[in-house]
This record gives structure tokens, sequence and C-alpha cells, in this order.
């Protein structure tokens, strides 16, 4: 019934057999899509302390849109060949296309932002808007070259359309990510919170930026597929910016994105295969964006129920203590 591509195919598959029928876990999508949404979420949550200090929400927001144009520059190239025939380059060729396409663009936003001393939003802001014309204006040529449904999937993203072979990459960028950190992390973040402290300890500072903005064009490009581009960096800022709500050092900050990342992608997809009538309809809501919502719900939260839970708290500590006495 179901074909093996990966040794991780068998995995799932086998593993799925073992639930009752009808349960979450008995569905091999479902758990093609939790494992995807958990590894990108893992991913995402420990960079993103980093891209909020940073303030880099906007930049990740271009390089995010950035992969609507490498979709189309992955779709004009395969017209180009005439690989409309050709599964194999809509899998890999696009996806490498994309990806190389938007680090590129990283990294030049980087050397124009060093090179003219605009400020950081003015230069992105003339990215965004040339690679989204760029992107647009091929899209709309290419419209009935059948590559709608493609894109879309990048758009929204759709976390059960994963495969075996996307864990395995994703699980790849993972560690690709933890690596870096744990080689990298203390000089990213003297680079974002005290860069004269980072110069008196040689610390290269575009060394760092250029890095770092390596491994966030991997990040966002590659997450596509499981969030998508319209809701990547709502999984890369919101977890972090509830985080900073709750935290009061780095490590907390660090380790408290990661959790409420995880949280939220687990509880997100777990609530997008609950079945919903309205009117007699069952409604299908994206896992995505559920994902994104759960994540702002939170971040409301952290500004509301929280610091109120901390005022009752001190509000009624004596009495508390002395019930316990």
């Amino acid at each position: 019934m179901y074909e093996y591509d990966t040794w991780l195919d068998r995995v799932v598959v086998e593993f799925a057999q073992l639930w009752p029928e009808g349960t979450f876990f008995s569905v091999p999508f479902h758990i093609y899509g939790l494992l995807a949404v958990l590894l990108v979420a893992v991913t995402c949550g420990a960079v993103g302390s980093l891209v909020v200090g940073n303030r880099m929400a906007f930049f990740s927001d271009a390089l995010a849109h950035t992969a609507f144009t490498g979709v189309a520059l992955g779709l004009l190239t395969g017209l180009a060949i005439d690989a409309h025939r050709d599964s194999d380059f809509y899998q890999f060729g696009i996806p490498l296309i994309m990806v190389g396409f938007g680090m590129t663009v990283g990294l030049l936003i980087g050397i124009v932002r060093e090179r003219t001393g605009l400020a950081s939003d003015t230069v992105i802001g003339v990215f965004f808007a040339g690679v989204v014309a760029f992107g647009t204006m091929v899209m709309k040529a290419l419209s009935r070259s059948g590559g709608y449904f493609v894109v879309e999937n990048f758009l929204w993203g759709n976390p059960i359309a994963a495969t075996g072979r996307d864990l395995l990459l994703l699980s790849v960028l993972a560690l690709l990510t933890f690596g870096l950190l744990l080689l990298m992390y203390n000089s990213l973040v003297f680079a974002s919170f005290n860069p004269s402290l980072a110069r008196s300890r040689n610390i290269s500072l575009k060394l760092t930026s250029f890095a770092f903005i390596v491994l966030l064009a991997l990040i966002v490009n590659l997450s596509q597929k499981v969030v998508g581009v319209l809701l990547i960096n709502g999984m890369l800022i919101v977890p972090a910016a509830t985080a900073g709500n709750l935290c009061r050092n780095m490590r907390q900050l660090f380790w408290t994105t990661i959790a409420l990342s995880l949280l939220a992608g687990g509880l997100g997809m777990w609530l997008s295969t609950q079945q919903i009538y309205f009117r007699g309809r069952e409604l299908s809501f994206g896992s995505s964006g559920i994902i994104v919502l759960m994540s702002v719900l939170f971040f409301i939260a952290s500004m509301t129920v929280v610091p109120w839970g901390r005022k009752w708290l001190q509000k009624h500590r004596p009495a508390v203590a002395e019930a316990k006495a």
C-alpha cells in the first residue's frame, strides 16, 4: 500500500500500524506532519531569540518572501530546460534554486548595508520590493504553466505533504543549526547586544553577521514546505517575543523560546486534524495558520494572564505563607 523512499518512511508506517484505527497516530501523514512541524519548531526556536535580539524581524520576513521568487525562478528554469515531465527537478531542483537565491539575496543585503551606510530597514525594503515584484512578474507570466499549485504549498505550507526525505533534510538542518550555535552562540550574542565588547574580544562582526544570515536563509527557505512563506516569520518571531515577556536572561530566553515553539507546533498540528462542523459542513483549517495563531495566543497570555498571576501572588503571598505555617 505504501512506497518506501527512505528507511524513515518504513519506520513511520510501521509505527502508525501500532495504533488503533481512527486515532491521530494511526495516520502516517499525521506523523509526517507532526515530526516536520516539531523539527521546524525546534530550529526556528533556536534562532528566534537571536533574530529578535538583532532586530531582524523585517529581514527574516524579506527572506521568506524571497522564497516566492526562488520558486518562480525554479519554474522558469524548468520551462527553459523543458523539465515539465521530470518530477525529480520539481522535487529537488526548485528547492535548490530557492535556497541558493535566498542565500544570495541575504548576503547582498548585508553587503549593501555595510557599503552604503543606509539604515537596515531601508536596504531590506529596497530588496524586498524588487524581489517580490520580480517574482510576481515571473509568476504572472507562468500562471498557465501549471505551477500555481506548487507555489500554493510554499505560500501556505502543508505539513502533511512532508515525506521521509523532507524529514531527513529538516533533521540535517536542525543539526546544522545547533552545531553552528554551539560554535558561535557567544559571538552572536555579543554581536547582537554589545558590538563594542565583541570587537574588544576580537570577534569578527562581519563573519558573525554573514554566517547568521546564511543560516537564517537556509532555515527560512527549507521550512517553507511546512509553515509557508507567509507564516514562517511568525515561527521565528512570536515565540521569542513571548519568551522575552517571561525571561530574565539569555539562557532562559533561548530554552523558553524552543519550548514555546514546540508547544505551539504540537498543539497546532493536533488541533488541525480535529473535525469541526459548521451548519452541517466539515471545516478544515490550515495547520500552519493554527500553529502561528497558537503562538500569538501565547504572546497575548504572556502580556495579560502572566503579569496578572504575578501580581496576585505578590498580593497574597503573606496570606499563603501564614496558611502554610
